[in-house]
């Protein structure tokens, strides 16, 4: 069997492992492992310490698995990161000193035409990071247009969603759409001419969004987010990179709501709820990747960095 070249273009990689401000006898989690780039520069700076690798592809597990195989205190599990709880504590883990989640399709998911993720080059309409479940395939034959325009609009945030969604499910009337450019094509003559000589690919948001739905990306990221932050110990920090503006919403909105105290009414002269705040950001505003990082790798335009380090003390 020909090893599959898994690789990744880490984004802001100084900035995430500096981030993390590790303790080399510490514990720590890569939710995402991928190609193993962080994983490997965690492992690195560790001595005593462990660190837990999970992915859902089965091609980076195979990846991880070998080139971690170096790293005394590498673990590797199978599984998507909102299972981390569940993934840690089958390895003995219960608590970390740190979380990395670095949310979205790898570069070699992308690159991979197999995969089905790129509308780039002709492929089986996939798009399944687990290689399993159901394909974006069996949405694009089988939703009504209001179900396909609720995901494209919701997830793709594209305002011909329901343009693009009557056009797929009249072509699929013709024969079932199978590949990534015949999504292509049905996608750029269902749109008007101005989008169509706009900035960008016209199919780039509905394949974001097929990708999303297929994957569950969202609620995973939810559920992701709450498991990290429960297994951290205090002082721990969670470091999570998004690529785009659903993602970062909803990781900037979580983070906001653990750093918030006091919820009582201003005109209270005193605070009943007793809220305190469950940690502090560490980069108030997110952190984006240089100019310089930028020129090397276009694809980290839409990159940000938010970082939380859990409270010094235990809530009662």
């Amino acid at each position: 069997m020909q090893e599959i070249q898994f690789h990744h273009k880490p984004v802001l990689f100084e900035e995430t492992i500096d981030s993390l401000n590790i303790n080399p006898e510490g514990t720590y989690i890569d939710g995402t492992a991928g190609g193993g780039g962080h994983s490997s520069a965690i492992l690195e700076r560790l001595t005593t310490g462990t660190l837990l690798s999970i992915d859902q592809d089965p091609d980076a597990i195979a990846t991880v698995t070998k080139r971690l195989a170096k790293y005394p205190g590498s673990v590797i599990a199978q599984g998507n990161f909102s299972e981390m709880t569940r993934l840690a504590a089958e390895k003995g883990i219960t608590e970390v000193d740190g979380v990395l989640l670095d949310i979205g399709v790898s570069s070699y998911q992308l690159d991979a035409a197999e995969r089905g993720f790129s509308y780039h080059a002709d492929a089986p309409l996939d798009m399944r990071m687990s290689k399993s479940g159901t394909s974006a395939a069996d949405l694009v034959n089988t939703l009504s247009w209001q179900q396909l325009a609720e995901i494209i609009s919701r997830y793709g945030e594209d305002k011909s969603a329901a343009r693009i969604a009557k056009g797929i499910v009249a072509a699929r009337e013709q024969k079932p759409i199978e590949t990534t450019l015949e999504l292509a094509d049905i996608i750029r003559e269902s749109v008007p001419a101005a989008v169509r000589r706009a900035e960008g690919h016209p199919a780039r948001r509905t394949f974001q969004a097929l990708r999303i739905a297929v994957n569950g990306e969202l609620d995973a990221l939810r559920a992701g987010l709450e498991a990290a932050f429960s297994m951290l110990k205090p002082g721990g920090r969670l470091s999570v990179i998004t690529f785009h503006s659903l993602e970062d919403r909803i990781v900037k909105q979580q983070m906001n709501a653990w750093c918030t105290g006091c919820t009582c009414p201003k005109d209270f002269p005193v605070c009943v709820c007793g809220k305190k705040p469950q940690g502090r950001l560490i980069y108030k505003k997110g952190l984006a990747p240089s100019e310089a990082e930028l020129q090397d790798n276009p694809r980290a335009r839409s990159a940000r960095l938010r970082v939380i380090e859990k409270a010094a003390y235990i809530e009662i």
